[in-house]
């Protein structure tokens, strides 16, 4: 598809693209949400700034880094410093509630609805909104989670305790040697369940959930309305492409992309999307 990709910026105003996507889902028989790093971002889980100032500004000043992206990716000269960013890392942005109830609103918009989310994001945004997580594929982890790092085995881990442990004992950056986490089964160093190389450890929970997914897609016909909500293209063959796809195989299907500055529909299925350049809070305020 990507070589013959024909985009489309925008498909009306404002005002009435949101008259159209208030029809489009209450006259839904189901609503597939794809959701990427722009709704946690309106949700005011951004890594930079005053947030990054708050949180990790002693990180900073020492290493050298102006936002948290760039610290995950710092090479730390020993696994007390890895972790320390780490599970200061996962506490603010995992273990805290997001700064702006975005994730709350949506679940106000759709709960009444057959929905289903299929998301790139790895903080657990939408079960802690109280999303049904059987309805939820998170497709490339969870900061909430370990994993063996070689892997020698499929299995993950929950690290709420563990990354609660590190913070509370961290001190001058650097957590105690004995805090930093084995492998159970291999004693190799864990990791974070994060899809970023083939070591990415698929557990039967994630099978299950790719499983519901795909059910849902298969016994989902007529008005289906796929709402993709802050995906960019980064990864776009997991939801933007696969939305396009599906909307465009069901003539009765609506696709739907609210994004920041970076909204866009495919030329084929432009007479059947509602593309809204905007504030994902804003548009589902507006929309409730």
């Amino acid at each position: 598809m990507s070589s013959r990709i024909r985009i489309v910026k925008s498909t009306g105003s404002y005002s009435d693209n949101i008259e159209r996507l208030k029809k489009a889902i209450n006259e839904a028989d189901a609503i597939v949400i794809g959701a990427g790093a722009g709704l946690s971002t309106s949700a005011g889980f951004t890594y930079s700034g005053e947030r990054f100032e708050k949180y990790f500004s002693d990180f900073g000043k020492k290493y050298g880094f102006s936002d948290m992206y760039s610290g995950g990716f710092y090479p730390y000269a020993t696994p007390e410093e890895f972790w320390a960013y780490w599970s200061r890392y996962i506490l603010v942005n995992r273990y805290t509630d997001a700064p702006k109830p975005v994730y709350n609103k949506l679940l106000e918009l759709v709960k009444d609805k057959d929905y289903f989310v299929i998301t790139t994001n790895v903080d657990h945004c939408f079960q802690k909104a109280g999303f049904d997580k059987k309805r939820l594929f998170y497709t490339q982890g969870d900061y909430g989670l370990f994993q063996c790092s070689v892997p020698c085995h499929s299995k993950t881990y929950d690290n709420e305790d563990d990354i609660r442990a590190m913070h509370a004992l961290e001190e001058d950056m650097r957590i105690p040697t004995e805090l930093i986490p084995k492998c159970p089964v291999c004693s190799k160093p864990m990791t974070m369940n994060l899809r970023s190389d083939d070591k990415f450890v698929e557990d039967e929970g994630w099978h299950a959930a790719a499983e519901r997914y795909n059910d849902f897609l298969e016994t989902r016909n007529g008005k289906v309305l796929f709402l993709e909500l802050g995906v960019g293209y980064n990864t776009p063959i997991i939801i933007k492409y696969p939305f396009w796809a599906m909307t465009m195989k069901n003539p009765e299907a609506t696709y739907a992309c609210v994004n920041y500055c970076d909204a866009s529909c495919h030329e084929e299925i432009a007479d059947r999307s509602i593309v809204i350049d905007g504030d994902i809070g804003a548009v589902i305020e507006e929309l409730l």
